[in-house]
C-alpha cells in the first residue's frame, strides 16, 4: 500500500511508557499497572495496553496512503484520509478488551497457551473518526444491509502488519456486513484517539473500532476492507480466538466446532489491589471496572470480603459528575463502569469481585469451569487475597538487627518526604524510628531499592519472602523513584513499605 509498510523487523519500533508492565517484547505487548486504570475513566493512551502480532507498521507518507473498499459490492473505492475525513465525524467512548485479558491466573490452573496477561489488558477511549456504514454507503451499499446483490454478507478489514502466523502475511478479521452497515452499532473507521491523532502502536494512521467486540476484532493499520460472501478465513478467524469447552485439548481440537468469538462477556477486576496484598488499616477502598459486551451495561457489582459468603453492592460510576444508570441515554453504552466499595478488614481476606449485567449475566465463580486451552474470556471472579497487618502497640526498631536498622530507617526518612497518596506510606510516615543509625540517602544509587529488599528478605520469615521483587533496580533522583520498564515504581514502594510495616 502506497504510503504505509508493515516492516519486516523490530528494529523501528515507536518508544512506549516505561511503567508498562512487558508481557512479550517481540511482537511487543504489554499492559499498565492495574492501579492506573482506576485513576480515570477515560484511559491514559501511553497507559492503554499494547497488543500487537509483528513489528508496528511506518506511515512514510500519509498523503499518498489509501484504504480501498473492494469485492462483492456494486463499486470499488479508493478513499485517502482527506476523503474519510470529510464525512461526518463521531466520537464513541468505548472500552476495548483483549480475549486473553487474566489469562495468568487461568494459567494457574492448568497450562495454556498465549501472551501471559495479567487484568489490565483492557482500557477504555474515545475513538473519533467516521462511521463505517457512511464509508461503505460510499461504495453502494445502504446502511442495515444484510446482503449485497452479489451476496457479500461480511466485512473483511485487512492490516498491512507482517504476522508471523499469516506466514509474514497480514493480520485480517471480519464482522458481519448487517453489523457493519448499522449506525447504531458505532462501528468506526478511526483516525483519533482521546482527541489526539492515532499513535502508532494504535493504528495510525485509520484502524477498525468495533465496540462490545473482543479487541481482535477492531484491526489495526487499515490497507484494505473487503466485502466478502463468508467470514475471513485468516488464522485469527480461523484458529484462534475461539471459545472451546474444558475437555478439549491440542490432541482433540478441531477448530471448524466452533465460531470466532464476537461480544466479550460481563467481566470485572479489582484494581486497587494486587492478588496478594497487605493492608494496614482496618477500613480500605475497594476499586476497579467493569464491563460487558454487545453494548449491555451493567446493573450491579458486588463485593464480598469473607470468600463469598456475605456480599456488598460498590457504587458504580462513569463520569464523576453524573450518575451511572445502566443502559441510560445519557451512559456510554460501550464502555466500562469503574466501581468502589469502603470495607472493613477482617485479619485475613479473601476479597471477591463479581459483575452482572443489564441482561443479567453473571460471572462464573471459577476458573475451572471456564478453562479454555486458549485462555481466553477468564471471567470468573476476581479474587484478592489480602492481609492485615498485625500491630505490636509500638512502631520501634528497637532490638531489631543493626543492619536490618540501617537499611530501614533510610528508607523510612525517605518515604516520610515523598509526597503519596497511601494510608500505608502515612503510616510508615508516622512510625517511630528509634535505636537506629539514620543513612543518608544518595541523590542516585540504582541498587538501593534492591538492596532494601534483600537485607530485609535477611531477616524476615519465608512466609513474607513471597513479596519481594527480586533482580530490579531503581534510581533516587529528586526524589522521585524511576523504574526499569517492566515494572511500576509505585507498586514496587509500596511493596517496600509493607515489608517495613512487618518490622514495625
Amino acid at each position: 500500500m502506497p504510503g504505509i509498510r508493515g516492516p519486516s523487523d523490530y528494529s523501528q519500533e515507536p518508544p512506549r511508557h516505561p511503567s508498562l508492565k512487558i508481557n512479550s517484547k517481540e511482537p511487543f505487548n504489554s499492559e499498565p499497572p492495574r492501579s492506573a486504570l482506576v485513576s480515570s475513566y477515560v484511559t491514559p493512551v501511553d497507559m492503554f495496553y499494547k497488543r500487537n502480532h509483528g513489528p508496528i507498521p511506518i506511515v512514510d507518507d500519509i498523503e499518498s496512503y489509501r484504504v480501498s473498499i473492494t469485492g462483492l459490492l456494486p463499486k470499488s473505492i479508493m478513499l485517502s484520509m482527506d476523503d474519510i475525513k470529510k464525512l461526518p465525524k463521531y466520537n464513541v467512548t468505548a472500552t476495548l478488551q483483549c480475549a486473553g485479558n487474566r489469562r495468568t491466573a487461568m494459567s494457574k490452573k492448568r497450562t495454556v497457551k498465549g501472551v501471559g496477561w495479567d487484568v489490565s489488558a483492557i482500557g477504555n477511549a474515545i475513538w473519533g473518526g467516521a462511521k463505517l456504514a457512511d464509508v461503505i454507503e460510499l461504495a453502494g451499499i445502504c446502511k442495515n444491509t444484510t446482503s449485497t446483490s452479489l451476496g457479500g454478507k461480511h466485512v473483511e478489514f485487512v492490516s498491512v502488519d507482517m504476522c508471523k502466523e499469516e506466514n509474514g502475511g497480514p493480520y485480517k478479521a471480519s464482522i458481519p456486513l448487517r453489523h457493519a452497515t448499522n449506525p447504531e452499532a458505532d462501528v468506526l473507521l478511526a483516525y483519533e484517539m482521546n482527541g489526539e491523532i492515532l499513535n502508532r502502536d494504535h493504528g495510525y494512521p485509520l484502524r477498525g473500532i468495533v465496540p462490545g467486540i473482543i479487541g481482535a476484532r477492531s484491526v489495526k493499520w487499515l490497507d484494505s476492507i473487503n466485502i466478502i460472501a463468508e467470514e475471513c478465513q485468516g488464522f485469527f478467524m480461523q484458529r484462534d480466538y475461539k471459545m472451546f469447552p474444558p475437555s478439549v485439548d491440542w490432541d482433540n481440537i478441531i477448530w471448524s466446532t466452533r465460531r470466532p468469538q464476537m461480544d466479550f462477556p460481563v467481566q470485572c477486576a479489582i484494581c486497587s489491589l494486587e492478588d496478594e496484598a497487605i493492608a494496614s488499616q482496618d477500613k480500605i477502598k475497594i476499586s476497579g471496572y467493569a464491563a460487558s459486551g454487545g453494548g449491555r451495561g451493567i446493573e450491579r457489582v458486588d463485593i464480598s470480603v469473607d470468600g463469598g459468603k456475605t456480599w456488598l453492592e460498590a457504587s458504580r460510576h462513569q463520569k464523576r459528575d453524573a450518575p451511572y444508570i445502566a443502559d441510560d441515554i445519557n451512559s456510554d453504552k460501550w464502555a466500562w463502569v469503574l466501581f468502589e466499595a469502603q470495607v472493613d478488614v477482617p485479619k485475613n481476606a479473601e476479597i471477591i469481585a463479581k459483575a452482572v449485567d443489564t441482561a443479567a449475566n453473571v460471572q462464573p465463580e471459577t476458573v475451572e469451569e471456564i478453562w479454555n486451552l486458549r485462555g481466553i474470556l477468564n471471567t470468573s471472579w476476581h479474587r484478592v487475597h489480602l492481609r492485615h497487618m498485625l500491630q505490636s502497640g509500638h512502631s520501634s526498631f528497637a532490638g531489631k538487627p543493626l543492619l536490618l536498622q540501617q537499611t530501614i530507617s533510610p528508607v523510612a526518612s525517605y518515604i516520610s518526604e515523598l509526597s503519596i497518596e497511601s494510608e500505608a506510606a502515612r503510616a510508615v510516615q508516622d512510625a517511630e524510628v528509634s535505636g537506629a543509625s539514620k543513612i543518608p540517602i544518595p541523590e542516585a544509587d540504582p541498587l538501593l531499592a534492591y538492596h532494601v529488599v534483600d537485607c530485609l528478605l535477611h531477616f524476615l520469615s519465608p512466609s513474607i519472602q513471597k513479596y519481594s521483587i527480586p533482580n530490579c533496580a531503581f534510581r533516587f533522583s529528586n526524589k522521585i523513584m524511576v523504574g526499569s520498564p517492566r515494572l511500576n515504581p509505585r507498586n514496587f514502594l509500596l511493596k517496600v513499605i509493607a515489608i517495613l510495616h512487618f518490622c514495625l
